[in-house]
């Protein structure tokens, strides 16, 4: 079970909403985020309602302003849990839409994809153990994407605008 509390202001100030689950719209209960606090587990927190626009991974700590999650503004909409995974970690991705052309297969983290394989887009994948996070950027930088166990046909799939992808590792943390 995770616990996550939301403040409108920084340095856990102001309204607060404290949540243990997914939810898909947290308008009603804040107006803006400016700084958060994960008690427990491993979160995901959204830009827009529906675990849409941009993505945040959060492990436990406090993130007493919004730069500190990485984020671009005050706005956080909708959360999502992520569930505590134990076991194997399994990704295939493809250099084509609907798993076409050149698949590889990881069981590991990866800094930088460009260095490993020489080129940056992934436009499938195929998550079959584990939660992964893909990065636009080398090194585990830039805009983040969540997949869970899943088929991901196209990059819009796991809401990217576009097919670069620089780096990607397992979802470990889960304190």
């Amino acid at each position: 079970m995770g616990k996550i509390i939301f403040y409108e202001d920084r340095n856990f100030q102001g309204r607060s909403y404290e949540c243990s689950s997914d939810c898909a719209d947290l308008h009603s209960y804040f107006s803006r985020c400016n700084s958060i606090r994960v008690d427990s587990g491993s979160w995901m927190v959204y830009e827009r309602p529906n675990h849409m626009g941009y993505q945040y991974f959060l492990k436990r700590g406090q993130y007493p302003d919004y730069q500190r999650w990485m984020g671009f503004n005050d706005c956080v909409r909708s959360c999502r849990m992520i569930p505590e995974h134990q076991g194997t970690y399994r990704i295939r991705i493809y250099e084509r839409p609907d798993f076409g052309g050149q698949m590889m297969e990881f069981v590991d983290d990866c800094p930088s994809l460009f260095e490993r394989f020489h080129y940056n887009d992934v436009h499938s994948c195929n998550v079959m153990d584990g939660y992964w996070l893909f990065f636009e950027h080398p090194n585990y930088r830039g805009r983040q994407y969540s997949l869970r166990p899943g088929e991901y046909r196209r990059y819009s799939d796991w809401g990217s605008m576009s097919s670069r992808i620089g780096s990607f590792r397992r979802i470990t943390d889960f304190n």
